[in-house]
């Protein structure tokens, strides 16, 4: 990931919750965050058969979680995978909407059971990644739920995000350490 990224993915995180009228610390409901971006949001399931997609995911588990298509009528569609918990349907679309929001081209062409899929070089994918845990658990949302004594678990129920991404998002953004920095702190006077 090129320098100086992960600060700027806070700062584009913040500055689209600010656009939206959300304070840097409230919650993001994704879908809000799609319409205003102007973004449609549909499932697979009402493109192909369910059973089509159950059986791309007995092939391989995962291989479809979400994709972006921009329309000749200039309108973009987030489709999501139905098979997938909401909260990674969640993190699903921030992500896709994370490619937006940076600008991103597809740039490679993926051969998956004979079907061909576009997709973006692997450090935009780890940029998308980045920014999407951004939007969904902002640093100061963080940094006043770590403070308050919130466990990854709680995070995760509270902003419907996967548990895994609630526990990443404390340790990766530097909010545990900071925390138990103060904590220590504190303790020691």
């Amino acid at each position: 990931m090129r320098r100086g990224f992960k600060t700027e993915a806070e700062r584009l995180a913040d500055r689209t919750r600010t656009q939206m009228g959300l304070r840097s610390d409230a919650g993001l409901p994704i879908l809000d965050l799609a319409a205003h971006l102007g973004v449609r949001v549909r499932s697979a399931d009402r493109l192909v058969a369910r059973e089509e997609l159950e059986e791309l995911d007995e092939l391989q588990p995962g291989a479809f979680s979400a994709a972006t298509f921009q329309l000749p009528n200039r309108r973009t569609v987030i489709v999501y995978n139905p098979l997938s918990e909401r909260v990674r349907t969640n993190s699903d679309i921030a992500h896709e909407l994370a490619h937006l929001l940076l600008d991103h081209d597809v740039r490679e062409i993926q051969q998956l059971a004979g079907q061909t899929f576009f997709t973006c070089d692997p450090e935009q994918e780890e940029e998308a990644n980045w920014l999407a845990g951004c939007l969904l658990l902002p640093r100061p949302l963080l940094v006043a739920e770590a403070f308050a004594g919130a466990t990854p678990e709680y995070l995760a129920d509270k902003y419907q995000v996967s548990l895994p991404m609630a526990r990443w998002r404390l340790n990766a953004s530097g909010v545990l350490l900071q925390v138990q920095r103060a904590r220590s702190t504190r303790t020691k006077r």
